[in-house]
């Protein structure tokens, strides 16, 4: 676990995570520049104000690539399913195959005992 002490807009903040410190400085950096260009932006917004907003912006984000990523697995769960029964189809096909080469040689040389 790692404590890594960032400061955004001037407050300093200790996180213990287990993430890599240069990736919690950059987190640290990104919404410390987004909090700015909001509060750059818009005349009167305070800083909290500008954080509940990207804050908001931030799980409206990631709640749509939960449901991206649940929408993914059930058409790789779908594209699976469909590889199997190919597979099974195909090893049925050789095995039937192989059969009928079997038949066909068997015919081929009981055609050639009664010549």
């Amino acid at each position: 676990m790692n404590k890594v002490k960032v400061v955004i807009c001037g407050k300093e903040y200790t996180l213990l995570t287990e993430e890599e410190p240069t990736y919690v400085y950059a987190l640290a950096r990104k919404l410390e520049k987004n909090i700015a260009e909001i509060v750059g932006s818009r005349h009167n917004i305070s800083v909290y104000s500008a954080s509940v907003m990207i804050a908001l912006s931030t799980l409206d984000h990631m709640n749509k690539c939960n449901e991206d990523n649940d929408n993914l697995r059930v058409q790789l769960k779908e594209y699976a399913d469909e590889a199997s029964k190919s597979r099974l189809e195909r090893d049925s096909a050789v095995r039937e195959l192989e059969m009928l080469r079997s038949k066909l040689h068997e015919l081929e040389k009981n055609q050639t005992y009664k010549r």
